[in-house]
């Protein structure tokens, strides 16, 4: 399986992404599912991908050629937006030309991506592009998508993340969300990718893969854990005997009825 997170800000981008695929407990492999696209000075794109691996390589190998599409490819595209385009027409074409195969191997056609990055004087923009071509662009009350393994990380990012949310904190919320993903989904795995675009850059600099050495990563995995059980020790327990409202809650409710308890 896979977790890939990427958030849309006010200063730029943040591109995260896992790097484990399985087939079951015991076939286990590494594959990046993040690619850079970049054309000096001009534009550049970041490509997550989830679903089948041979899907989603098809698609990565017809861009990365610059297969035109009505004239249009990556290197050419206008916008960040037509260039989401041509990625849905890569999607497309590899649809075309295997899907009937793999339904009769009894096979989904199943791929995402997440797409986004900068053309020219444009804003950064962000995509969440489907398995038949199509997509939506995140907004300034929903700046951020998830694709794969999503449920474990998302607590964290829905309650730090915001369009103003500095790229900073927002490149800790990602590792904290896929730490809490690599913690409950053995199917998620070291190393990850992590691309941090800050808006007019154009640069890949900040562009690195994360593994078990990592020092901040360590440190956030074991601080994350520390402070969570501490928070978790801090609030009040429930007192059975003197809490009044709560035993009230327990023993009248309102618009259920009583708890079933069969005894023997």
């Amino acid at each position: 399986m896979t977790y890939c997170v990427a958030i849309c800000l006010k200063d730029g981008l943040v591109f995260l992404s896992d790097t484990r695929t399985n087939a079951g407990v015991d076939d286990i492999g590494t594959f990046r599912k993040m690619t850079i696209y970049k054309k000096s000075g001009n534009r550049i794109f970041t490509l997550l991908s989830a679903g089948n691996l041979a899907i989603s390589q098809s698609v990565r190998e017809i861009l990365t050629q610059g297969t035109l599409f009505d004239g249009a490819n990556l290197w050419n595209a206008t916008s960040t937006y037509d260039a989401a385009i041509v990625v849905g027409m890569a999607i497309r074409k590899v649809k075309e030309r295997d899907e009937k195969s793999l339904l009769s191997a009894g096979i989904d056609f199943n791929c995402s991506f997440i797409f986004g990055g900068q053309v020219g004087e444009e804003k950064p923009r962000l995509f969440n592009i489907y398995s038949a071509g199509n997509f939506v662009e995140s907004t300034l009350e929903t700046c951020y998508f998830q694709i794969g393994e999503a449920k474990y990380g998302k607590p964290i990012l829905d309650r730090v993340i915001k369009y103003e949310t500095p790229l900073d904190l927002a490149t800790k919320a990602a590792l904290i969300s896929m730490d809490s993903t690599l913690k409950s989904n053995i199917s998620v795995g070291l190393p990850l990718d992590l691309f941090v675009y800050p808006t007019h850059s154009f640069s890949k600099e900040k562009a690195i893969t994360v593994d078990e050495n990592n020092p901040y990563f360590s440190m956030i995995r074991n601080v994350w854990g520390q402070k969570l059980t501490e928070i978790v020790t801090s609030i009040q327990e429930p007192n059975w005997e003197n809490d009044q409202e709560m035993l009230t809650i327990l023993s009248s409710p309102k618009k259920l009825g009583p708890i079933l308890v069969i005894e023997n």
